[in-house]
């Protein structure tokens, strides 16, 4: 036998039997009359058809593409936030680094979903809604009172009720927009 046979090419390649048998098969190798594979002719003419895109094994000449810094000052922050070790700004993030960051993500969200299921979790919108809705209800009440209860307090201190109701409501309306000042920032 001249060449390589199949299995030993296989093994030459990197590939399958399975895959050596298909390009036999396709005119992908080139053969010597005894049925065995030349190894040379048939790296070359196998580089020559074969789309790169589609290969397991990238070509040595092709290099890794960068990771955006966004993306590995992301991984940092993330084991930060659990105290674990990060990889310093500029410097490279270890790929058990990034599957440690990327292992602690996963079970982030897996406890909120499990968190949201088990009701210990609200909606934000429906949240901001109840709050905004009690605070209007809130206001609604005080901006009521003076009307209910001007009559009262003017017959007890023995004042005119018109000017009792008007004192108390510039006080109350005053004192709701001191109160309405500070924003709730969820």
């Amino acid at each position: 036998m001249r060449g390589m046979s199949e299995r030993q090419y296989a093994a030459h390649c990197g590939l399958s039997r399975g895959a050596i048998q298909k390009a036999k098969a396709a005119g992908r190798l080139v053969l010597h009359e005894d049925g065995s594979i030349d190894a040379e002719a048939s790296d070359a003419l196998r580089a020559q058809t074969t789309d790169p895109s589609k290969t397991r094994k990238a070509p040595k000449e092709q290099r890794l593409k960068p990771v955006p810094e966004a993306a590995v000052s992301a991984v940092g922050d993330t084991l930060r936030e659990q105290g674990l070790a990060a990889p310093a700004t500029g410097g490279g993030t270890t790929f058990l680094q990034a599957k440690t960051a990327h292992e602690v993500l996963k079970a982030q969200e897996r406890r909120i979903r499990l968190q949201k299921l088990k009701g210990e979790l609200v909606d934000r919108a429906r949240a901001e809604t109840l709050v905004f809705r009690l605070a209007r209800e809130e206001r609604d009440a005080w901006v009521n009172w003076p009307a209910r209860v001007a009559a009262l307090m003017a017959a007890e201190l023995g004042a005119d009720t018109a000017a009792m109701q008007k004192v108390l409501e510039a006080h109350v309306r005053a004192h709701l927009e001191e109160l309405a000042q500070p924003r709730i920032a969820l």
